[in-house]
């Protein structure tokens, strides 16, 4: 397996013992390590750098960990806020602004199936029931992101 490597000029090294920034920062920062090691398929974060942040609304994030299993690349981003967690592969994006793309795209496809009422195991995982009620929600602000996020990440 050939490793995408993110684009390292787009983001900004973060300090392991950093305790400067907002409490949302720090906060969010917190979740999105949580977030990650979640998941069985790492084993230990090695860096982190930010991609973008607009407090209380949404952080990009880009970590570079060891993979607990073969065959799992060691650069992913990792998207919180007030949208549903997720993380995207750098396959899909070497910049904060693909990445954003990408989990737009993702969760549009949630959302599509969720205002349908049909499933969702096969797109993006969500932490909230798939009802209309939530895709709306949610379908809300994923426009935000691509009307007033992603333009500014295009640069």
């Amino acid at each position: 397996m050939k490793e995408v490597s993110p684009d390292l000029s787009k983001v900004r090294l973060l300090a392991p013992d950093n305790l400067r920034g907002s409490v949302e920062f720090k906060d969010a920062r917190r979740r999105a390590r949580l977030y990650l090691e979640s998941h069985n398929w790492i084993s230990t974060i090695k860096k982190e750098y930010l991609g973008y942040r607009l407090d209380g609304v949404i952080y990009i994030f880009l970590f570079n960990f060891v993979p607990a299993k073969p065959n799992v690349p060691s650069w992913v981003w990792v998207i919180v806020g007030d949208v549903p967690s997720a993380y995207i592969d750098c396959d899909y994006g070497k910049t904060p602004y693909l990445a954003l793309d990408g989990y737009i795209g993702a969760m549009e496809e949630w959302v599509e199936a969720a205002r349908e009422g049909k499933p969702v195991d096969n797109v993006i995982p969500v932490n909230a029931p798939p009802t209309p009620e939530y895709a709306e929600m949610l379908g809300g602000r994923l426009k935000f992101l691509e009307r007033n996020i992603l333009p500014l990440l295009r640069k």
